[in-house]
């Protein structure tokens, strides 16, 4: 299998599973016990919280634990409609969100919130200057993606989160797919809430994290005993909390090492020369993530070419049903035709892809569009 979809998910890293073994087993204690079991999984814990702070340059205090990225995501958004229902009801979106924004979005509308969901140019970005014009005196929340897991399209969130403090309003970004491919600092974009997911950066599903900047509180989504400095209720998950730190740690480091955007460079490069006039890349060609290519094959259809290549994983954010291909809902907002998307294929890189993988999917891809 040559596996190309590292945006879905990526392995375990075996550092990361080796950082979780002791929690698995010996050291098994409540991280609220009292005794030196507890004591143990309380400090490893607290290490894996300095450890995610530290990718994102926040504090260890302004990271809570969540079960993944549409935690955090509903966390941040429900949150903040409850607790500031005084101040205002109306929260800003894209069009492009990841569901685990805009399902939320929707929810909190049925309940009497008004919703605003921005459109986006033909490269899935966001104007910074339509979100300005869509706040009102009700504005409470602005929750814009970092990137766009299908597309890769970095949207300006530096610009947006100061729009949201010139207006006194809060500034979500889900940065669920940048972690670990693009350098993060909260304290330069300007974000009040940042969504950390583990399993987009080598840690085991079902473990994520939110930045909640200091001095903010919002009302848990989870209610219980006192967890999380009362902000996320729930015995602890010290091995996957462990481990979600030691894939931040590794993402720091990883950050340094530019081989993957080479190669996903590498492999456009070679998609161009191989089937020139043929292909056209979703997404912005030079403000997006390193590690996406969200490539469409003119006059064919993605689900076919994915079937076709067999032994590939890869993706196309599209439904097909009955034989018909839906356009993915990214790429119907960014404007892209209906020809042109039902082609679309990402391939998305990682620390396993080499060279010669890129090179034999090219071949394969070859013999595919060929026949």
């Amino acid at each position: 299998m040559i596996y190309l979809d590292y945006n879905a998910t990526t392995p375990i890293d075996k550092e990361v599973a080796d950082a979780m073994q002791p929690f698995l087993y010996g050291n098994f204690g409540n991280p609220s016990s009292d005794h030196e079991l507890g004591i143990i999984a309380k400090s490893a814990i607290e290490e894996a919280r300095a450890q995610v702070a530290g990718l994102v340059n926040a504090s260890p205090q302004e990271i809570i634990f969540t079960s993944g990225g549409s935690e955090s995501n509903n966390m941040v958004i429900k949150g903040v409609a409850h607790t500031l229902k005084e101040k205002g009801s109306h929260i800003i979106t894209s069009a492009v969100e990841h569901p685990a924004v805009l399902n939320p979005c929707r929810y909190l509308a049925q309940t009497g919130c008004e919703i605003t969901i921005l459109p986006v140019d033909r490269y899935g970005m966001v104007d910074p200057a339509a979100v300005e014009s869509a706040v009102t005196k009700g504005t409470i929340l602005i929750t814009i993606m970092h990137s766009n897991n299908e597309t890769g399209t970095l949207q300006p969130i530096e610009e947006i989160a100061a729009i949201a403090q010139r207006h006194g309003v809060l500034c979500h970004t889900d940065a669920s797919q940048s972690l670990g491919k693009v350098a993060m600092d909260v304290k330069e974009l300007g974000v009040d809430f940042l969504t950390i997911a583990g399993h987009k950066l080598y840690a085991p599903k079902g473990i994520g994290a939110l930045y909640m900047k200091t001095g903010i509180q919002i009302e848990p989504l989870i209610h219980g005993a006192g967890h999380e400095s009362g902000r996320r209720a729930g015995t602890e998950n010290t091995p996957f909390n462990v481990a979600l730190g030691r894939a931040c740690e590794l993402a720091g480091e990883s950050l340094k090492n530019s081989k993957i955007g080479e190669l996903t460079h590498y492999f456009h490069a070679s998609l161009r020369e191989k089937f020139p006039g043929k292909i056209h890349l979703n997404g912005h060609p030079e403000k997006r993530l390193p590690y996406t290519l969200n490539i469409s094959f003119l006059g064919s259809n993605g689900h076919e070419i994915l079937a076709a290549l067999g032994g590939v994983a890869a993706s196309t954010g599209s439904a097909c049903h009955s034989g018909m291909t839906a356009l993915s809902p990214v790429l119907r907002a960014m404007g892209v035709d209906e020809e042109t998307g039902r082609g679309a294929v990402r391939f998305s890189l990682g620390r396993g892809t080499t060279k010669a993988q890129i090179d034999r999917v090219v071949e394969k891809l070859g013999s595919v569009l060929v026949s």
